[in-house]
């Protein structure tokens, strides 16, 4: 037999090649030190996994998503064979990527401090520095729990995976397979083992920039059932520009966390006598929720939408009608059984129920709908509410106002004819995206979630239809779709608005269901046209999500500097001296009478001292008044950039404030003032320091 003959075909990288049997990925990308792992057939494997006939071959670069993963997957074995080289006892967990870093969890007799963090560092550099392959090999159940027998954790994982692997699933430690890695050293000698599916670099040099960030408790395999672990957070990138980009990014968002502005802004809080995830908004925090409400409903109003009210507390059976006691139950509160009545010897003379908390708003808008006959005549019917929910989210969970416990969603339901349906979905998507966009927020795309196929009520053939009208509406809009397999509801496929904040971060923002399905349980019908009784269709809409969360957002988004329309405190008025203090509080109420939000510094401080206070304000407008703006009737304003107009008309600064946040502008400096207010701006107001 020739040499030509006992080549292989494959395919790399779309080339058809012929290579030698057995050849890994490591010869083919031999000079290109970016590849650190290869796609086979789909599969992500590692460099060192041989080839066979007809199989398809995709590179893996290191600075691509795949290739981050892999590397911080790599990342989080070195600092475990950090963690118990330093401390042999030490348990091992579990040890997955997540977005921007990974984590490690660890049973050790006392938690980790800061000085025990940087020392697991370095030792990781010196790890790394080794040089050392990861090198994978299969096992057995019996010779992975040999190999495990005193790590508690792995040995639970193993038994999971066995189950996994029979029903042909993966698992964090199972491919079809069990697989242990091996940190092998330069001379051969194998110097750490952890149970893992792969794929890793072909060595530790790979890791090219990381930094471990913090430690926190954090429960077995989330459940607050099983032990306590400590849980090491790092970060790791492909190179050192690209994880200081990402440490400067993760500073900025400390600066705009919401929790912290809300404390100093004076927003909200989370008292300890109420409970976790229970916000209550003070004044200020009130104010920009009442802004962002009153804009919503206006705008509801001119889209045709019918507002409803609804208890906040039901009959589990409206529950069970709908579904969600059986998929939801355990995000919902528990029942509180009333209404039972007892003789006096203790016997039940009348049964009680079971009563909930509302999760949802859904199952009562189908009540209203269904309250009375409805016709053709009526759809599309557009219900509209500010419906506060409730849902029982674990204390690990609850993350300030973005995973909260009680939420206000500004929730709409449609109802609606098959022939309707998509136009009304279209309309629904721009209605959406340009309330959005007058809050400021312009950078979209929209991901499609599909059904769950362990978790949906209804046919395979209702799925189908629903899913491809909403892909088809999402196509049309012109943004980018991305798809979320197995992510939508129970009942129905989704879209949803994800936005990037000022920081590039992705939030999702409203969401858009089709429904055939609880229409059908709840038996809601509609009169044809030719007089038949036919079944509505249901599309369930959340523009802002929850009112608190999106509040979050836009608080982080502008960092606390809103939108005059939406700021807490829209004019400040702070006066040089106590004797124009008078003078500045009658423009202040002539703003008070058109509902402008103002405040007026009638502090004891002095007048420097003032406006430091001011400039921390983030107000959007600072009036200043000394006696020669009073004598004069007028005032100086002063931005958030420093920028001051000064000596301007008080009847022309009063207009032109209401025309600004008439306006929903961004202002932050007398230019962006002047570009939103009239084109004839008095003569001989210059720009200047302040008075």
């Amino acid at each position: 037999m020739s040499e030509a003959s006992s080549l292989i075909p494959v395919v790399v990288d779309g080339e058809h090649r012929e290579v030698e049997p057995e050849v890994t990925g490591v010869q083919l990308f031999e000079s290109d030190k970016n590849i650190i792992a290869v796609r086979i057939n789909g599969q992500p494997r590692d460099l060192y996994t041989p080839l066979h006939a007809g199989d398809t071959v995709e590179s893996i670069a290191l600075d691509s998503e795949d290739g981050l993963a892999i590397m911080r997957h790599s990342a989080t074995h070195v600092m475990a064979q950090a963690v118990q080289e330093i401390y042999p006892d030490a348990k091992l967990g579990i040890g997955p990527v997540i977005e921007d870093g990974f984590y490690y969890d660890f049973g050790v007799e006392h938690p980790f401090t800061p000085d025990d963090i940087k020392e697991i560092e370095k030792h990781m550099q010196r790890i790394i520095k080794s040089s050392q392959s990861f090198r994978r090999r299969t096992v057995t159940e019996a010779q992975a729990r040999e190999e495990e027998a005193g790590q508690p954790y792995k040995l639970e994982l193993i038994e999971t995976a066995e189950d996994a692997i029979n029903a042909g699933e993966d698992t964090a430690v199972s491919q079809g397979e069990l697989s242990m890695y091996d940190n092998v050293d330069r001379d051969g000698t194998v110097v750490w083992t952890d149970l893992c599916h792969g794929p890793h670099l072909p060595n530790t040099r790979y890791i090219k920039a990381f930094k471990l960030q913090r430690a926190a408790a954090a429960y077995w395999r989330g459940d607050e059932k099983n032990p306590m672990l400590q849980r090491i957070y790092g970060t790791a990138w492909a190179s050192k520009e690209d994880m200081k980009a990402y440490l400067q990014r993760l500073e900025e968002a400390a600066k705009r966390d919401h929790r912290k502005l809300g404390a100093e802004m004076d927003l909200f809080s989370f008292p300890d006598e109420i409970g976790p995830g229970l916000a209550v908004f003070h004044p200020k925090g009130a104010a920009i929720i009442n802004a962002m409400k009153e804009y919503s409903r206006i705008q509801h109003r001119k889209n045709h939408y019918s507002f409803v009210q609804t208890p906040h507390i039901t009959k589990g059976g409206l529950y069970e009608t709908s579904g969600h006691l059986q998929w939801y139950r355990d995000g919902m509160y528990p029942p509180m059984h009333l209404d039972e009545e007892r003789d006096t010897e203790g016997n039940i003379v009348r049964e009680g129920f079971d009563y909930y908390l509302k999760p949802m708003n859904c199952p009562m808008h189908n009540l209203i709908f269904k309250s009375r006959q409805r016709s053709y005549r009526e759809l599309p019917l557009r219900l509209f509410e500010f419906g506060t929910v409730y849902r029982y989210e674990k204390s690990g969970v609850v993350h300030g106002l973005t995973r909260v416990r009680g939420l206000t969603q500004d929730d709409s339901h449609i109802y609606c004819t098959r022939e309707q349906m998509r136009d009304e979905l279209k309309s629904l998507l721009s209605f959406v995206l340009d309330l959005l966009k007058d809050f400021g927020l312009n950078d979209f795309y929209l991901e499609l979630s599909t059904k769950d196929e362990h978790k949906f009520v209804g046919s395979d053939e209702i799925w189908e239809e629903a899913t491809d009208t909403l892909a088809q509406v999402a196509e049309e809009s012109g943004l980018e779709l991305v798809s979320d397999p197995g992510g939508a509801a129970f009942y129905g496929p989704k879209i949803s608005v994800q936005a990037r904040d000022a920081l590039g971060r992705t939030w999702q923002m409203s969401t858009i269901q089709l429904d055939f399905n609880l229409p059908e349980r709840f038996g809601l019908e509609y009169i044809a046209a030719d007089g038949t009784r036919q079944r509505p269709v249901m599309i369930h809409r959340a523009l802002f999500g929850a009112i608190e969360r999106f509040f979050a957002i836009l608080l982080e988004h502008y960092a606390g500097a809103l939108p005059a329309w939406i700021a807490p405190v829209q004019v400040l008025g702070v006066p040089v001296a106590d004797t124009s203090t008078e003078y500045l509080r009658g423009i202040l109420d002539r703003l008070d009478e058109s509902l402008v939000r103002c405040e007026l510094d009638a502090s004891d401080d002095r007048f420097g001292k003032k406006i430091r206070n001011a400039s921390k304000s983030k107000v959007p407008f600072i009036l200043i008044v000394g006696d020669e703006d009073r004598d004069n009737n007028a005032v100086s304003f002063r931005f958030r950039d420093g920028s001051q107009l000064n000596g301007v008309p008080a009847d022309d600064a009063v207009a032109w404030i209401n025309t600004a946040i008439e306006s929903h502008a961004q202002i932050s400096s007398a230019a962006d003032f002047c570009a939103v207010t009239p084109a004839v701006q008095p003569a001989g107001i210059p720009a200047g320091s302040a008075q």
